[in-house]
């Protein structure tokens, strides 16, 4: 059975609030974590989706990313980053990481529903 949890690894407030929202409406359970070792250890409970802040204060994003793609538990798990639109060489170095999508903030915000609704 599919798992009906997300993982989100971000410190910012707003996104907190809008993607536990979004997920209480399409079926999902979200849990946050603001550590590399919290993220690792939840992403092995195989969630449905893992989303990522690439500016995140509290984690070092790409070095979190190349941990989970590089584990045989949790490589094929879906993972999704979003970042400032300006930020393209953090957006390569999430992709050379191994994130399945990187969005820029407007568009991660915008197609949150449809994303969330996708793994639910």
């Amino acid at each position: 059975m599919r798992s009906k949890k997300i993982l989100a690894v971000l410190d910012d407030l707003l996104f907190t609030v809008k993607i536990n929202d979004l997920a209480k409406r399409a079926g999902l359970t979200a849990e946050f974590v603001k550590s590399e070792y919290d993220a690792i250890l939840k992403a092995k409970e195989q969630p449905a989706l893992i989303i990522v802040d690439l500016n995140s204060h509290s984690v070092d994003a790409i070095s979190l990313i190349a941990k989970l793609k590089g584990d045989d538990e949790t490589r094929s798990l879906s993972l999704i980053g979003y970042v400032s639109h300006v930020q393209g060489e953090l957006k390569q170095a999430a992709q050379d990481a191994g994130c399945d999508m990187v969005l820029a903030r407007s568009a991660f915000s915008t197609n949150l529903p449809a994303i969330l609704k996708r793994h639910g």
